[in-house]
């Protein structure tokens, strides 16, 4: 089953009637953070079809009030937003060359949220401007209770005139929708943004095991660091010990929030950016192979802030 797509115009207001906000959207990639994505934009009144290639995924959105798609091509066929959330640049390459470009109507605008390497942005977005289509690479920062609770930071790369047709879209997903400037920079911030992460991180938790070790008391610590120069976004909104902060995943046994697997991912990313760039980034680096370690002993799926177990021993 299809549906007829609204007319180029409804940004300024379909035919429908249905609100001059409504858009017909495709969402390629609905796991842990595009889920709650789609989500917010069904409850934001959109028409969402939805593709995953996990069933349990793919129901849980349809449960929000998506319509399931049986192919990406499915999704995207007719739609005036296609938002995909894939793993890798690989995947993002191979949905868009094999049916997304195929199908996409022409006043359509490409949204892709995943955090890949900065090279196959690039040759997305100048794909797509070849074909005549408006394309943005708007990877995310937040995490998945940013993703359900639509507070998310968008950092996006492409023209003004797609970023501007994007923003609207972005907006019902996040607190925060910032152009970055050209193709593939939305990535570029994402990665650099991340390497700053992984690290502090790293550091946060090194400083609590030091002060365990001396015996201060983590609240103590917490209390005179988040107010002092030590102060970090790893400190006082995901501190690595339970207790201090309420939500962070160190009170729920460091499940959920940002796998340990996906920091590394995007640390990887960062360092192979930099190798590419003739950049120094040795602290990076350093976040790097202790993520790998980490990852390679059973802490994949572990939040990023469990790498305080690794820093214990």
């Amino acid at each position: 089953m299809k549906r007829k797509a609204w007319p180029p115009s409804w940004k300024s207001g379909p035919a429908t009637g249905r609100g001059s906000n409504m858009a017909i959207i495709a969402f390629i990639g609905v796991g842990n953070m595009g889920g709650g994505m789609a989500l917010n934009l069904v409850k934001a009144g959109h028409e969402v079809w939805a593709f995953d290639l996990s069933a349990d995924a793919l129901a849980r959105v349809v449960a929000g009030g998506a319509t399931a798609a049986s192919s990406a091509a499915d999704a995207a066929a007719g739609a005036d937003v296609i938002i995909t959330m894939l793993p890798a640049g690989s995947h993002v390459r191979a949905a868009y060359e094999g049916d997304l470009f195929a199908v996409a109507q022409p006043h359509a605008i490409l949204i892709d949220c995943s955090t890949i390497d900065v090279a196959t942005a690039k040759a997305m977005g100048e794909a797509a401007a070849s074909k005549g289509l408006a394309m943005v690479d708007a990877p995310v920062s937040g995490g998945t209770a940013a993703a359900d609770g639509g507070t998310l930071t968008f950092m996006v790369g492409g023209p003004d005139a797609a970023f501007a047709t994007a923003k609207p879209i972005l907006e019902k997903m996040g607190k925060a929708v910032i152009h970055a400037g050209g193709a593939g920079m939305g990535q570029a911030a994402k990665i650099c943004n991340n390497m700053i992460l992984g690290a502090t991180m790293v550091a946060t938790a090194e400083a609590f095991v030091l002060a365990e070790k001396l015996g201060l008391e983590a609240q103590t610590f917490f209390d005179i660091s988040s107010k002092a120069s030590g102060q970090s976004w790893s400190m006082t909104s995901y501190c690595p010990v339970p207790g201090p902060v309420p939500t962070a995943p160190s009170n729920r046994d460091y499940a959920g929030g940002f796998a340990a697997a996906l920091m590394l991912k995007d640390l990887k990313l960062a360092c192979q950016a930099a190798q590419g760039a003739g950049a120094s980034v040795p602290m990076g680096a350093e976040a790097e192979a202790l993520y790998q370690l980490f990852v390679n002993n059973g802490g994949a799926a572990t939040d990023f802030s469990g790498i305080i177990r690794l820093l214990r021993g």
